[in-house]
């Protein structure tokens, strides 16, 4: 990824799909499309509310493959057994980090191993 400007105007916004108001998954596949890669169904309407997230990212991830983090694998954030929060990793200054957004934080960039350090259990997916 070149430069993380662009994601200093995305304000969060629950259900968010279009730049610059995302969230937690419309940030994934903006990320993705600057990276050159074809974006995942865009899950309009889905948020955490009555578990729907963790749904529609486990059918997701039906047609995914699981992998090792790379830059831009989407992360499936566990707390509990549910997914509550999603990501994607991206490549800057050479080493591995995690995009992800949040209310009231916005777009934040942080190291792979301390992002993991806030979740149950985190997985990679391609």
């Amino acid at each position: 990824m070149n430069s993380i400007d662009k994601y200093s105007a995305v304000v969060w916004v629950k259900g968010g799909r279009v730049y610059p108001q995302l969230d937690c998954f419309g940030v994934i596949n903006e990320i993705r499309r600057d990276l050159g890669m074809s974006p995942w169904p865009d899950f309009a309407g889905v948020t955490k509310d009555d578990n729907g997230l963790d749904r529609e990212a486990r059918k997701a991830m039906q047609k995914l493959e699981r992998c090792e983090p790379q830059e831009g694998a989407g992360v499936a954030c566990y707390s509990g057994h549910l997914v509550t929060h999603v990501a994607i990793v991206v490549k800057l200054n050479g080493m591995l980090y995690v995009a992800e957004c949040n209310p009231g934080s916005n777009v934040t960039f942080l190291p792979l191993s301390r992002f993991k350090r806030r979740f149950l259990k985190v997985e990679f997916w391609l």
